[in-house]
């Protein structure tokens, strides 16, 4: 069982950042795909960044250049670097975990088997 946990989230202005964490437990996390989804009101989830377990990359279009997903195997977590915040940046912020695609990183958000309970970001314009 894995146990994911994001904190981080809060009330920012337009251009600034934010660094989101994602703690997870158990044993499966060294060999895990993480990914950051984000669900805005009204909307459906979407897939904003992943990473592998040994740190390849991927990143949906419209945060590239802007976001960085990053993950210490050591500490179990996992991370979103927020930069240049914009307003349609606001949503819940959940991260997941699988290890069931290899060196694949999923988009789907039924590819993910575990998630978090999520963290609120609002970014005012």
């Amino acid at each position: 069982q894995v146990q994911l946990v994001e904190s981080g989230g809060g009330l920012v202005q337009a251009g600034g950042s934010l660094r989101l964490s994602c703690a997870a437990s158990g044993r499966t996390f060294s060999r895990s795909a993480m990914g950051w989804f984000r669900q805005a009101p009204g909307k459906e989830r979407e897939f904003v960044a992943g990473i592998t377990w040994s740190g390849g990359t991927t990143y949906v279009d419209s945060v590239k250049g802007r976001f960085t997903i990053s993950r210490d195997n050591a500490k179990n977590t996992v991370y979103l670097q927020m930069s240049t915040l914009k307003h349609e940046d606001t949503a819940v912020y959940h991260c997941a975990s699988t290890t069931r695609w290899g060196m694949v990183i999923p988009r789907g958000a039924t590819d993910y088997d575990y998630w978090g309970q999520g963290t609120q970001v609002t970014v005012s314009s």
